[in-house]
């Protein structure tokens, strides 16, 4: 990008500029006021300098206890597991989720009992990185099942000098055991009390409403999800969490209830303590991959439940009455009209054919392999579903 060029892995981005007048992550994320004191030093510098980067990411593992419909072993334990045990899945025009291509492109996983040698580099880098880092966030798999997640907070809950400008943030499905929420919520709190870090984020994913959530994000308790929500929002004054939503077919019918139940969370627990007022966002990202799962299968009567969820999430956009700024921002609203603009931009009409067959096939291997009935979780798509059995 330095050299004016469209590497082809950013293409997340590019369509969503080339689709219509949304802005992508790319744009987002480098319009960040943080960034802007970087950002001549980046520019004129070349690709191959050594850089100290000011934003990091890290995953220290696959380890999961979640089997989401969209992911695969690469992130996933249990998904590894199950892929092992049955293989991938058939759909139209490839095997979803199948080892050989990790195999061919070396890129499996690296057991959390085996000895990482890019775990024992990064651990040599960290004492010089964390001084100049100004966000720094644990991915995963599900961060809190591995220890090196919990080596980071000890890290920084004893170092004598921390950094205080330090932007921390944690993935997390926010299902593991009540041993772990009760730890984390320790830790968040020991860190917050000595402010340790000018933020802390947990970014937590759900998908949708309830059993349908559950049935997206295979091992989801979605009740008991919530409820840790609320317990670490309450018991942590300062936290901020935002919620990722990888917005995908099976997403459309009943987003509008989890837009409305955000904003509860916004109102009751919007705060001038925390960080920001709002003590929940919404990140709404639309699925690309696997296409067979994505929205832009769904028929044209469906984008205009997209559109009324816009709709919702502007009326939600307003202050509350006491002027607390609590509301959803201009971001996430626009973050999911522009799904709207992607479901209702030109499709290709052997494309989407396939797909819906890959749909049909994965959701009828996908309920086999897990004894669930599709049909029971989601009767406003039976008619599409039917439909999508029925290609030849």
């Amino acid at each position: 990008m330095l050299s004016g060029e469209r590497p082809a892995e950013c293409d997340y981005c590019w369509n969503t500029e080339d689709t219509s007048d949304r802005f992508s992550d790319r744009v987002f994320k480098s319009g960040e006021s943080w960034s802007w004191p970087f950002k001549e030093e980046i520019f004129s510098s070349d690709w191959r300098d050594d850089y100290n980067p000011k934003y990091v990411e890290v995953s220290f593992s696959n380890v999961c206890n979640f089997k989401c419909s969209y992911c695969g072993p690469a992130f996933s334990t249990k998904w590894m597991e199950e892929v092992k045990e049955y293989g991938g899945y058939e759909t139209s025009n490839h095997i979803f989720n199948d080892l050989s291509t990790l195999e061919y492109e070396k890129k499996m996983p690296i057991s959390i009992n085996d000895n990482n040698p890019y775990i024992d580099a990064f651990w040599k880098w960290w004492p010089e990185l964390y001084e100049d880092l100004h966000t720094f966030r644990i991915t995963g798999g599900e961060p809190l099942l591995d220890k090196n997640t919990w080596i980071i907070l000890d890290y920084i809950i004893e170092h004598p000098n921390p950094n205080k400008e330090l932007k921390f943030a944690i993935n997390s499905n926010l299902s593991v055991s009540d041993k772990l929420i009760d730890k984390l919520i320790e830790k968040i709190n020991k860190i917050e009390d000595e402010n340790r870090v000018k933020e802390f984020i947990i970014f937590t994913s759900v998908d949708t409403w309830g059993k349908q959530a559950e049935y997206i994000r295979y091992g989801l308790n979605f009740n008991k999800f919530w409820d840790n929500v609320n317990k670490i929002l309450d018991k942590c004054p300062r936290i901020i969490i935002t919620i990722m939503s990888t917005y995908n077919a099976m997403s459309v019918p009943n987003y509008n209830k989890l837009i409305s139940e955000i904003y509860t969370l916004k109102d009751y627990y919007g705060s001038s303590d925390r960080y920001w007022n709002s003590a929940v966002f919404l990140d709404t990202s639309y699925l690309r991959y696997p296409q067979h799962q994505s929205v832009r299968i769904l028929t044209d009567d469906f984008s205009q439940k997209v559109l009324n969820q816009t709709k919702l999430m502007f009326y939600y956009s307003t202050p509350s009455f006491d002027n607390r700024e609590i509301g959803y921002s201009d971001i996430e609203v626009q973050k999911v009209k522009r799904i709207y603009d992607w479901m209702k931009s030109p499709k290709d009409d052997i494309e989407s054919k396939n797909n819906r067959i890959g749909f049909s096939r994965f959701i009828q291997e996908h309920d086999r392999r897990r004894g669930l009935n599709f049909a029971e979780f989601f009767p406003e798509m039976i008619d599409f579903y039917e439909s999508c059995k029925k290609i030849k």
